[in-house]
């Protein structure tokens, strides 16, 4: 499987986490709810993740996974200790610690990314900010498919 991450664009250029991810400053990534969601316990080590800034068209880098922590059911300390562990490849703002501060957590560690040419993607209603996908084509223009949720259910 191959996962199509969206990332938050807030911010000033060079802070925006697609700007960190590219300059090497952020080598992880979380996702997390109050309950299990995609992509926890969804995403392997060897799989390849594509990145792009939400509300873009353009697919723009790629990596490969290096490590997966998935935890549920976490305290408010745990989760607090957890975000601070790893503080150093997550590289996020306060903003986003209050935003990642749920009791189900999946932290993905990548290594090798590189930008790529810009693919154009191909929105179609109602898509996560995480996707998992058969291959990128699946969800780029001119060779996207309809996307069915099957594989993003647990």
């Amino acid at each position: 499987m191959v996962h199509l991450v969206y990332c938050d664009n807030a911010g000033k250029k060079g802070e925006r986490v697609l700007d960190k991810i590219l300059a090497g400053t952020k080598t992880m990534v979380v996702r997390g709810a109050a309950g299990r969601k995609i992509p926890h316990s969804r995403v392997f080590e060897g799989e390849r993740l594509y990145f792009m800034e939400k509300g873009s068209a353009e697919i723009r880098a790629a990596a490969i996974v290096k490590a997966v922590e998935n935890y549920v059911k976490l305290s408010d300390e745990e989760i607090t200790k957890t975000l601070a562990d790893n503080q150093d490849k997550l590289n996020l703002s306060d903003k986003q610690k209050a935003r990642w501060h749920k009791k189900c957590l999946c932290l993905v560690e990548f290594e090798n990314v590189e930008e790529i040419a810009p693919l154009a993607f191909e929105h179609q209603g109602n898509m996560d900010d995480w996707l998992i996908i058969e291959k990128i084509e699946d969800v780029v223009v001119g060779t996207s498919i309809p996307y069915d949720y099957k594989k993003s259910k647990f």
